[in-house]
This record gives C-alpha cells, structure tokens and sequence, in this order.
C-alpha cells in the first residue's frame, strides 16, 4: 500500500495560507458542533519519525476552543500502565461526549514499535490486529466519530528532516538516538505498516494515508479530511469561508 503513496504531491506557498484558513475555520464550527451534539472525537495519528504528525496537529489545533480538546503525546508506558493491558492506557484517555480526543501515537504501538523492538511477543502483535479492530468497532458502536492518519515519507526526506533537526539548535531536541536506530530498521517497519494497513483498515475506521515529503501538502489534505468526517458524521455542513467572502465582494444592484 505505501508504494501507491504519491510523493511527489506539493503545494505553494499561497495556496497553503489559503487552504488552512479556509479548513481551520470550518474546523472551528465543526469544533462547536461536536460539542452541542455530544459526540466524542477520537483522531489518530502514526507515522514515521519526523513525518509532520506534530505540524498537522497544530493545525487541527490552532483555532479551536482550547476546551474543546486534549492532545495525548504516546510514548512507552510507565508505572501503573505498564502493570496492565496494552489497551488500558487508552480506555481511560478515551474522550467524553462532546471532546475531542487528539493522540500523537496511539494503541498502534503494539503492531509497530513494540513489534518490532521485540516487547510484544509474536502471539501478542499477531492477536493484537483482532483486538484493536474489535476496540474500535466498540468506539464506533457507542457513537464515537474515528480518524486515522498515517502519514508517509521518505527514507531519503526523513534523512534530510533529520539532519535539519541536528542542524537547528530549537529543533535538536526533537531528534533522539532512537530515531537514528529506529532508520536502521527501516525496512521491518515497514513490513509492519503494511500489515497494520492491510489489517486495520476496517469499513467503520478506515486509514486515510497522506503524502507526507511536502509538509504544505500533508497539513491541507489532513484539514480537510477531517473536516469531511466531521461534516458526514454529524450531518452538519459548515459554511465555506471563501465562497462567502466572494459573494460578499458581489457589486450590489443600486436601483433598489
């Protein structure tokens, strides 16, 4: 499935500005809706490392009512979630009827990185496809809204991010040995993502996969995706702000 990702899709400059403030917008009354129609937003984000998936996140982020959502940054578990099901951690982040609920890395982990780093045995990772399907369709059963994103590189463009990171002393501390490691194993990830992709993309959560080598790119085709989940699960189409401030601009006719 990653070989049909096309990655040479870019966007200038001002055909970015202008889409994000037009999805943002939308977003923002979408934002308003889910909190009057009391459904609970779960938006997942995977991707290799240096992908964006910080970037689109803020972007989701930026204009909404700071109230209206969290953000869960996933990284291996410690103290109590450790002791107990993979699964654990995340049921009890799991949003309230009327929020949203943002996780930058997600129970995907277990088919991932804990895959491939050898903390999940291989029963574990094998029975975990079936058991993240069968959460999901519970999320979707109770009436939650569900968005997933992988978003897709490069070997060569996570290399030229790397270096950049390593470059830019306010970007260094994005950068870890782990991430370097984790390059050298390229190719088990992405025999894995493929699984992952192949197993988990369900007709109830489906994966959206976005071009992720041009950041402007990524950003605007994830905005808009969710701005399309959101208006199709909740029957609610926001007004489209461009389309307005040309009807505003129409000359009027003075004979009235």
């Amino acid at each position: 499935m990653l070989e049909t990702v096309d990655l040479t899709l870019t966007l200038d400059r001002e055909s970015y500005v202008r889409e994000v403030t037009r999805r943002q917008i939308q977003l923002r009354e979408l934002g308003y809706q889910v909190y009057v129609q009391k459904r609970p937003v779960i938006i997942v984000f995977e991707g290799w490392d240096a992908s964006g998936k910080g970037g689109a996140i803020k972007r989701i982020t930026e204009k909404l009512d700071p109230r209206g959502y969290v953000v869960y940054p996933i990284s291996s578990p410690h103290g109590e979630d450790r002791t107990r099901h993979y699964l654990y951690r995340f049921w009890r982040r799991l949003p309230e009827r009327g929020q949203i609920a943002i996780f930058d890395r997600s129970w995907y982990g277990r088919v991932l990185v804990e895959r491939v780093e050898g903390f999940a045995t291989e029963a574990e990772w094998k029975r975990a496809y079936k058991e993240i399907n069968s959460f999901e369709r519970q999320l979707r059963d109770f009436g939650a809204i569900l968005a997933k994103f992988w978003i897709h590189v490069s070997r060569e463009e996570q290399l030229r991010r790397f270096e950049e990171r390593k470059a830019i002393g306010y970007k260094a501390w994005k950068l870890t040995e782990e991430d370097w490691r984790n390059r050298e194993k390229w190719g088990a990830y992405e025999e894995a993502v493929e699984q992952m992709l192949v197993k988990t993309s369900t007709t109830t959560a489906p994966w959206t996969l976005i071009e992720g080598n041009d950041k402007y790119w990524a950003r605007t085709k994830v905005l808009a995706k969710v701005v399309k989940i959101l208006s199709a699960e909740m029957g609610y189409q926001p007004a489209d702000p461009l389309h307005r401030t040309a009807a505003a601009k129409q000359p009027r006719d003075r004979r009235r």
